[in-house]
This record gives C-alpha cells, sequence and structure tokens, in this order.
C-alpha cells in the first residue's frame, strides 16, 4: 500500500490502517449488538469493523474499488469497478473455519459475480430479490442480473437519452419498502460531463416515482437515505448532514463534519456517517474546497435526534476515501472469506450441512479422487 502525498511521515511509519478511536467505542458498538462494513476503494478494501466490548476487531479483504453496498437477509452486494458480487454469510462455516476455527459467528462468501462492465456503479439496493444500482456513467437505475451488462429501468426526465457521458452525476438511492425513491445528482445537465461547471452549487434530489426535483442547488449530494420517514442527505461538499423538507425543498443542517462526508447508515437512533479526505485532482482543483483541512477518514457515530456526536474512528494510513457503510445487525464479529484470494473454491455449503475441503487450493489433477470433509 503506497502513502498518500500528504500523509506526514509519522503516519507513514504505521501499520496499515492503524486507527484511533474514542474509547467509549468498542463498548458502544458491542451493545449496539452489530457490526459495520465499510467500502473503500482508494484503499482497494471492504472492511468490517466489530467489536468484543473492550477493543475493536478490524478485518480488511480485498476488493477491486469497492463502491455501494446493500444488505438484506443474509445477502450482502458490493458494487465494484468492473462487477457486482453477492455474498452471503452462513454461522455454520464459521465453527469449522481451518485457519480460525471458532473466531468468527458468520462467514461472509462471494456467491454471485455479475460482470457488469465499467460503469461506475455508485449506490446499489435490492428491490425484493433484483439488484438494481445507480448507474452513473449512463445516468440511469439499472437492472444487475446475468442477462446483459445491465438493463436500464429509470432515467430522470432531463435525460435524453443512454449514453456513456455521466452527464449529471447520478450518484445516491434512498430505497423505501423496498423501491427507489429517491436519487441524488450534481446537476440536471444533459451532456457529456455538464454537471462539472456548478459541481458545488446544482446538485439535486430526484423523486423517482414522479421524477420531479424535490430539492436543489445542493453541494454534492449524496447518500440520500430515509430513516423514519424522514429524508436525510449528505452535503458533501460543504460536509454536513441535512434534513430535507420534501413539502418545500428546503434544508436544515443537522451536523457539521469535517472532511468529505459520504456513506451512512442508521440503527435504533444512532447514525453512523463516513468521512473522506478532500481529493487533490481534476475535481476540486479549482476551488477551495481542497484547501478545507488535512482531515483523516473515518466515520462518527452521532445521535439523530439530537445531532450529538457519541463517538467516532478515524485511520491514521492506508485508508483516505470511503463511499459506503452498512449496519450488519445481529452480526457481533463476522468474518469473510476473500473473493480474490480463492479460499472460497474450500467452502461448500447445502441447505442442511456444510463442507470444508482438506484440500488447499489446487489443480484438478492434484485433487483428484480426494473428497471434502464434513462438518456437522
Amino acid at each position: 500500500m503506497h502513502n498518500s502525498d500528504n500523509q506526514t511521515p509519522a503516519a507513514a511509519s504505521l501499520p496499515p490502517f492503524a486507527y484511533t478511536a474514542s474509547p467509549e467505542f468498542p463498548e458502544l458498538l458491542a451493545q449496539l449488538g452489530c457490526s459495520l462494513v465499510i467500502s473503500t476503494y482508494q484503499a482497494g478494501k471492504l472492511m468490517f469493523v466489530s467489536s468484543d466490548g473492550e477493543n475493536i476487531k478490524l478485518l480488511p479483504r480485498n476488493m477491486e474499488q469497492p463502491m455501494g453496498l446493500a444488505f438484506k437477509g443474509n445477502k450482502l452486494a458490493v458494487a465494484c469497478l468492473h462487477d457486482t458480487f453477492v455474498l452471503a454469510h452462513d454461522p455454520r462455516l464459521a465453527a469449522g473455519y481451518p485457519r480460525q476455527p471458532g473466531l468468527y459467528d458468520t462467514l461472509f462468501m462471494p456467491r454471485q459475480q455479475y460482470y457488469s462492465g465499467t460503469v461506475h456503479m455508485h449506490d446499489i439496493g435490492w428491490q425484493d430479490e433484483m439488484l438494481i444500482g445507480v448507474n452513473t456513467l449512463f445516468s440511469c437505475i439499472c437492472r444487475i442480473d446475468g442477462e446483459h451488462s445491465f438493463e436500464p429501468i429509470w432515467k430522470p426526465p432531463f435525460i435524453t437519452e443512454l449514453a456513456p457521458d455521466d452527464r449529471c452525476h447520478l450518484n445516491g438511492m434512498a430505497m423505501v419498502n423496498g423501491r427507489p425513491k429517491y436519487l441524488t445528482a450534481f446537476g440536471t445537465t444533459n451532456a457529456k460531463d455538464g454537471w462539472r461547471e456548478k459541481k458545488y452549487e446544482a446538485g439535486v434530489i430526484i423523486d423517482v416515482e414522479s421524477g420531479e426535483i424535490v430539492a436543489s442547488g445542493l453541494p454534492m449530494p449524496h447518500t440520500p437515505r430515509v430513516f423514519k420517514g424522514e429524508l436525510y442527505v449528505l452535503l458533501s461538499a460543504t460536509g454536513e448532514l441535512a434534513h430535507i423538507d420534501i413539502n418545500t425543498g428546503q434544508y436544515t443542517v443537522v451536523k457539521k463534519f469535517d472532511g468529505y462526508v459520504r456513506g451512512m447508515d442508521l440503527i435504533g437512533d444512532y447514525l453512523f456517517v463516513c468521512l473522506s479526505k478532500i481529493r487533490k485532482s481534476h475535481t476540486f482543483n479549482d476551488s477551495d474546497y481542497a484547501k478545507r483541512g488535512n482531515y483523516q477518514a473515518g466515520f462518527e457515530m452521532i445521535h439523530l435526534p439530537t445531532g450529538g456526536a457519541i463517538s467516532h474512528l478515524k485511520f491514521q494510513r492506508s485508508c483516505d476515501e470511503i463511499y459506503d457503510i452498512c449496519v450488519l445487525p445481529g452480526l457481533k464479529r463476522p468474518g469473510m472469506i476473500g473473493v480474490l484470494d480463492g479460499n472460497y473454491r474450500m467452502a461448500l455449503t447445502l441447505p442442511d450441512n456444510v463442507f470444508w475441503s482438506s484440500i488447499p487450493d489446487a489443480p484438478e489433477t492434484q485433487t483428484k479422487g480426494r473428497s471434502p470433509k464434513a462438518l456437522m
């Protein structure tokens, strides 16, 4: 892992994914009875965050630029650079995991891979059993399946045709009752990269059902979410969590953060909001946003009804940008068998049994005549 350009010598000497956290965070996370998973495309990791009540446990797993996350039942979908993966967790695998038996309470395993191609998939969601996503390059919502690269199912009224032009930087999607309800975009432009000219001031929230603009004039909106019937959004450029009045289009700032905000999820009254460093690139090089501060990537936990800060975790090395975060209720120490390392080939699950192969990953010619080991 290379160091970022603005990393201090002290940070560069720390181990990968070194972090600081508020003292109460391990206990709070344990009390909530959940774990977290975050996607950092910049570091190429899917990272699970768990607690035993006293210490934080981080589990990074390699994936190619992971972004949007969607969790439903026992399935976790992850949108990556060229593909979308579906992982499924099974507690039965954890007890007999050959490398670390009994360490995890469940294990996520890759179950499906959709070859979408490079379409800049951002937020994704489960519509019943169908996986859908915000296809930013083609400015649409699409169905992700095994029939085509993608199947367009909706586009904003101001987009006249589907083309790989990133015309409005459609990015975020709020699901309500299993259906896409609100989307965020950086503008209502209908030309290739047209959103870039006024990217700090022309963001919108769109109602999917009506096609109408719910709110406008937003500074780089991301991650629209409906919590307890209310619409919230992250205003990335100004570092603000905002509550949207869907009747007037006006917004109220719930809390301001130090960093580029993107990615949030709720459990009970507690909201986890992700922070990223300001990217020094063509996206920000024409403004003062890149000079706002040498922020740390991580996440903050707030009490949503009051906006009060509760706790935080900040990375000191390796992780500079986070896209999404998902709460995993009831999972106190989930593990994951890597998508890229081939270990998933050793694990087999059936409806009434699980098997771990006694054979390390090897060519077929070396496995002939040998069978997996059953675990009851």
